[in-house]
């Protein structure tokens, strides 16, 4: 018999996991959710001792200790709760058969759960509190709508959400706070991830991360990693307990789909040629800057193309060097302007504000080259950088001439932690004025990304903004290099066209 011990999130007490228990049981499993110091009403925190990660760990470690030798144990950790999970595995990797990472994480030893804190602002509140040497207190739980902050409450009854806030608990401080430790024995203990796509993330985006190459997550393709995904927000022990139970019956018998290692078999989506056959272009690269530039006499308008993320620090080409990149860049100079890629520091969710900043630079060095008419630029996003554009569709300069963006995210995901930032291209484009978007939509996109679309899309004809729609009806995110050529070269030509006259009107 399987004995799933279960850790619940920030905030949260072993009542979330009463409906997903009850299943299991009837399965013919054990479930046991576990009581969390100071968090839960059956483990009162002694006032004299703040409860910290340590002590979340020893409180996992009990409920493992007192199972009967022979029976293999899953731990589970949703949100906050992997960390204990993971801290409390290593220094029992012997007696664990499986963790199941539950819409969470990856933690990291030596680093606090603190980083995975989704409300960036209260991160950086705490951080700072940290910092300045006062690790005690606690923070105060959400209710109703704050919950958003802290990942996708879609699929949750409004009696649930009611419920999860009356019992939610103040979270330590010192949870957050002290750095999980380990020995490294954990990393032989098989694993599944279990990914609410209601909460902004699939298998198809983690295996593209994967593709990416960076080492650090090379371990997500390892055979004993398989993952599932379940269509819900990021509390599925609410939202659908009976499909989370019938997930984690099957992550404990070894199920779930395998991602493929980076570089095996074939190039990744993000490596593959670009649809359109164009002449060479020389690049000329000027730090964080390749220009792209026709022959003829200078000087010329500019397209400037910003890439999407987070891309992982150690991914390999950077993005300035991916195929769909430097095919719009050439492209843009096969129609008579200059074509500008760039790599900005988007490696991480926290790192919009650089990100901006990066972006920012790169189009001053854009317009300072003597082959480039200074007022007249283009800008383009991708993907993730989707939300770079809020700042110029805010505040277009008279120089932008045009704003076009690609498959874009453009409204921060709920999991984001960026409610409130100025990164909202959907609250942005009121202020947009007279300027032209171009929006490349796929017409298979993500449900999360494909509803911040709509909403913008919404927003824009509000407003009256200058919107162009250019349509791939049977595209996927990240079409160029996706799918079948003849799907996407009709679309990337009109994109381009239109950019281009908007720059030369």
């Amino acid at each position: 018999m399987t004995v799933f011990i279960m850790v619940a999130g920030a905030f949260t007490g072993t009542h979330v996991w009463q409906e997903t228990a009850t299943r299991l049981a009837a399965a013919g499993g054990a479930a046991l959710p576990v009581a969390l110091t100071g968090l839960d009403a059956a483990r009162p925190a002694d006032p004299s001792v703040p409860a910290d990660l340590e002590t979340h760990i020893a409180d996992v470690l009990a409920v493992v200790d007192a199972v009967e030798a022979g029976r293999d144990i899953v731990l589970v950790g949703h949100d906050y709760g992997i960390h204990p999970v993971v801290g409390a595995a290593d220094r029992r990797a012997g007696r664990i058969a499986r963790i199941v990472y539950l819409d969470c994480g990856m933690p990291q030893n030596g680093v606090p759960a603190l980083a995975a804190v989704p409300d960036q602002a209260l991160r950086a509140r705490l951080a700072e509190r940290s910092r300045s040497g006062s690790p005690d207190g606690e923070v105060t739980p959400p209710t109703g709508e704050e919950w958003q902050r802290w990942g996708s409450t879609a699929g949750v009854p409004g009696p649930a959400l009611d419920r999860l806030s009356a019992l939610a608990a103040p979270q330590p401080l010192g949870t957050l706070l002290q750095p999980l430790r380990l020995s490294g024995a954990v990393a032989a203990v098989p694993v599944s991830g279990v990914l609410c796509t209601g909460n902004g993330v699939g298998i198809d985006l983690v295996q593209r991360l994967v593709d990416l190459g960076d080492p650090a997550l090379a371990a997500l393709a390892e055979p004993q990693v398989g993952f599932f995904e379940l269509a819900t927000g990021h509390w599925p022990m609410l939202s659908c307990p009976a499909e989370l139970a019938d997930t984690l019956l099957r992550a404990a018998a070894g199920g779930g789909r395998r991602l493929r290692p980076a570089g095996a078999d074939s190039a990744p989506a993000h490596l593959r040629p670009f649809p359109l056959d164009l002449p060479e272009v020389a690049r000329d690269r000027k730090g964080r800057v390749d220009l792209y530039a026709p022959a003829g006499a200078p000087p010329r308008p500019a397209v400037v193309f910003v890439h999407g993320g987070p891309v992982p620090a150690g991914a390999r080409p950077t993005p300035r060097d991916w195929p769909a990149l430097v095919g719009h860049a050439r492209l843009a100079a096969a129609e008579g302007v200059v074509g500008a890629t760039l790599d900005h520091r988007l490696h991480d969710l926290a790192d919009y504000g650089r990100a901006a900043e990066d972006v920012a630079d790169a189009v001053e060095a854009v317009r300072s080259d003597p082959r480039v008419d200074p007022d007249r630029i283009a800008l383009w996003f991708f993907s993730g950088g989707g939300l770079l554009s809020a700042d110029w569709l805010a505040a277009p300069p008279a120089w932008l001439r045009c704003l076009a963006a690609s498959y874009p995210v453009l409204a921060p995901l709920p999991n984001w932690g960026l409610t409130g930032s100025r990164f909202h291209p959907v609250r942005a484009v009121a202020h947009a004025g007279g300027l032209p978007v171009v929006l490349v939509r796929a017409g298979l996109e993500t449900p999360e990304i494909a509803a911040t679309v709509a909403s913008f899309v919404a927003a824009a004809e509000d407003c009256g903004a200058r919107l162009e729609l250019v349509d791939v009806p049977k595209g996927h995110h990240g079409f160029e290099t996706l799918d079948p050529p003849e799907e996407t070269r009709p679309a990337l030509l009109r994109a381009m066209r239109s950019v281009i006259a908007h720059l030369e009107g």
